[in-house]
């Protein structure tokens, strides 16, 4: 993507989901209406793939995260880890990674006693070894993906 004004626009939106045309507008130095013609083309193009609410996980009762890497225990299993654990909801990402691993879960839940039920769902479904890490304190996430200015 070379153009400026779209990169603007888009690392506008991304700082703030919220913004009005109004306030993207006056970021970009453009009228309104020019900016929601762009929004909707980058939108049909997949640019823009959403909106969504940023959730306090603590708020809901979800305090507790976790990194899992999951390893099929057959090497010759068929692939098929994130469809047979798409159901478990605790699952926010499901990551394709290199290394010994296969995948790497990200999960929220309520409690230790419950991460430990997760991880023995998430065994029997996919036929998968685990290896979990629980995440201490989290310092930044959600960070707005600003696109790099055109050159």
């Amino acid at each position: 993507m070379d153009d400026p004004v779209d990169l603007a626009i888009l690392g506008a939106i991304s700082r703030d989901g919220r913004a009005t045309l109004a306030q993207l507008s006056e970021a970009v130095g453009l009228s309104v209406s020019a900016v929601q013609s762009r929004l909707r083309r980058l939108e049909a193009r997949g640019v823009i793939a959403g909106y969504r609410a940023v959730v306090d996980a603590e708020a809901i009762g979800k305090p507790l995260s976790a990194f899992i890497e999951i390893t099929p225990l057959d090497p010759a299993q068929p692939d098929t880890a994130p469809e047979l654990l798409e159901h478990l909801d605790a699952i926010e990402a499901c990551h394709s990674i290199a290394g010994d691993a296969s995948y790497m879960l990200f999960v929220r839940v309520p409690t230790p006693r419950a991460l430990e039920q997760l991880v023995r769902d998430i065994r029997l479904a996919a036929n998968v070894s685990t290896r979990t890490t629980v995440v201490l304190q989290t310092f930044y996430e959600h960070r707005p993906i600003v696109p790099p200015a055109a050159g």
